[in-house]
């Protein structure tokens, strides 16, 4: 079953985790990001991507207390999947330049995805 408590947890450390990445590429990257801006673009859209699934976590958690569902927890488990393998492919991209990782970008582009269908259907369903 649907545990709140873990998702909106999860998703609260998600968002501490994005902000520190975020500060940390915006200081600590900027000098490698000014000799690669394309790089600097691909670390943003991680942190972005990154910031607005760790809310959808948090939504996730919330809503679960409201309309108990295991389609949210799978919803939960799509959006960590999507934060991991979307955001960490451009993270991981960002920083060694191995443009490989691109190709597994789009996997997580379908967790969140997935995670927003099996949201609403969550909430509709229960």
């Amino acid at each position: 079953m649907t545990n709140p408590r873990l998702l909106f947890a999860i998703g609260a450390l998600a968002a501490l985790l994005a902000v520190a990445l975020g500060a940390f590429g915006a200081h600590a990257l900027r000098p490698r990001f000014e000799a690669q801006p394309a790089l600097a673009d691909t670390y943003e859209t991680a942190v972005h991507y990154h910031v607005y699934h760790a809310l959808a976590l948090l939504a996730v958690g919330l809503a679960a207390t409201r309309w108990p569902s295991p389609l949210l927890t799978w919803a939960g488990y799509a959006f960590v999947g999507g934060l991991l393998l979307f955001s960490g492919s451009l993270y991981l991209l960002s920083l060694t330049g191995a443009r490989w990782l691109g190709m597994i970008t789009p996997l997580g582009g379908v967790g969140f995805l997935a995670g927003w269908l099996l949201l609403a259907l969550g909430v509709l369903r229960s």
